[in-house]
C-alpha cells in the first residue's frame, strides 16, 4: 500500500517565494501529493491610482499561471505600459512605479471585486479559478495591513516607496504594519497549518516578506502548536542575499546577514520560536553546528533556484527534512 502522501503549508512571499512554490508543486506532483496551501504575504499591498495592488500575490499567481515576466521578477510577460504613460501624462501615480497594461487589468478586476464586497480570499480564489495554479492560495489575512518604513531621519513611507523608488538606499529603523494588532488569519489559514504534516517557511526576505505573516495574530502561535514538522529555507547562501535587499532590512532589525543569523532569528520551536529544521545552502555548512546549537535541525543541501527543476530539488529536500 501507498503511505500517505504529505499535507504541505507553505509561507511566503515575494520572487523566491513564487520560485520556491513552483519547486513545491512540482515536487508534489511528483510524489502525487494533495495541492499544497500556500499563505501569501500582503503585507507590502497598497492602493495606487485607485486601485488595489498585491505586488505578492501577483508574483506566485503569475509565475503559477506561467505568465510572469521572468527577466524582471515581476508583472507579465510581454506586457505594455501604454497605461502607465498616460497616467503619467496625468501627473497619477508613481513616475517611478510602473503598472503596465495586462498587470493594471488584473488591479482593476481585484478593486472591482473588492468594492463588491468580496475579500481577498474570495478574489485570490476567483484568480486561480482562471488559470487553475495547481496550488490553493490564501491572503496571510483580509485585512489591509500595509508596510511602512520609519527611516533613520525621523520620515516614515509606505515600503513600496522605500524599495522601488529609493532601492532601500535610505537608512531604516523599522518597519511596521498599522493595524496588523487587530487583524486576524484570513479564512483557512490556521485550519491548513494545523492539518498540515509539514509547513515550509520559503526563501523570502524574513522581515518584510515571512516576517508579517508571523505577525498577524494567531499565525506563530498555530505553527507553535501544529502537530506538523516547520521547516525553512535559508535565504542566505554564502553570507549574501540573494535577491533584492534583504540584507538592510535585516540590519535595521539587528540580525546578521547569515544563516544561522536568520535560523536564529525565526528560532526554535523548542525555545518559543517556529522552527524544526533549517535548509543551508552548501556554502554555509560550516554554519550547521550553529543552528543545531540554538535548537534547530541543520540540513545542508544545494539552495540555488535556478529554474524549476532545481527548486523542486530543495522542496523535496525541504521535504525530507
Amino acid at each position: 500500500m501507498r503511505p500517505p502522501q504529505p499535507r504541505v503549508v507553505v509561507l511566503a512571499g515575494g520572487v523566491g517565494g513564487s520560485k520556491f512554490t513552483l519547486g513545491v508543486r512540482a515536487a508534489l506532483r511528483r510524489l502525487g501529493a494533495p495541492e499544497a496551501t500556500v499563505v501569501v504575504n500582503t503585507g507590502d499591498d497598497l492602493w495606487l491610482s485607485g486601485v488595489r495592488l498585491q505586488p505578492d500575490v501577483d508574483s506566485i499567481t503569475y509565475a503559477l499561471a506561467g505568465v510572469n515576466d521572468t527577466e524582471r521578477g515581476w508583472g507579465r510577460a510581454g506586457d505594455t505600459e501604454r497605461v502607465n504613460e498616460e497616467l503619467q501624462a496625468w501627473g497619477a501615480g508613481w513616475p517611478w512605479f510602473t503598472l503596465g497594461d495586462l498587470d493594471l487589468g488584473t488591479h482593476l478586476a481585484r478593486t472591482g471585486w473588492l468594492r463588491e464586497g468580496l475579500t481577498p480570499t474570495h478574489v485570490i480564489a476567483r484568480m486561480g479559478e482562471r488559470w487553475g495554479l495547481g496550488i490553493h492560495l490564501l491572503p496571510m489575512t483580509d485585512s489591509e495591513v500595509d508596510t511602512h518604513v520609519l527611516l533613520e531621519d525621523g520620515r516614515r513611507m509606505h515600503f513600496q516607496e522605500w524599495w522601488t523608488r529609493h532601492r532601500a538606499q535610505l537608512t531604516p529603523r523599522a518597519f511596521e504594519n498599522p493595524g496588523i494588532t487587530d487583524a486576524e488569519p484570513a479564512p483557512g489559514v490556521q485550519e491548513a497549518i494545523a492539518s498540515a504534516d509539514v509547513v515550509l517557511l520559503a526563501p523570502s526576505n524574513p522581515v518584510v516578506s515571512i516576517g508579517p505573516i508571523l505577525a498577524v495574530p494567531g499565525v506563530r502561535e498555530a505553527l507553535r502548536a501544529t502537530a506538523a514538522r516547520v521547516v525553512g529555507v535559508s535565504p542566505i547562501i554564502g553570507g549574501r542575499v540573494v535577491r533584492g535587499m534583504a540584507d538592510v532590512c535585516l540590519t535595521a532589525i539587528g540580525v546578521d546577514t547569515s544563516a544561522a543569523a536568520v535560523a536564529r532569528h525565526y528560532g526554535a520551536r523548542s525555545a518559543d520560536g517556529v522552527l524544526d529544521a533549517w535548509l543551508l545552502a552548501e556554502e554555509d555548512a560550516d554554519a550547521a553546528a550553529e543552528v543545531e546549537a540554538a535548537g534547530v535541525r541543520a540540513v545542508v543541501a544545494p539552495l540555488w533556484m535556478r529554474d524549476e527543476e532545481t527548486s523542486a530539488a530543495i522542496a523535496e529536500a525541504a521535504l525530507r527534512a
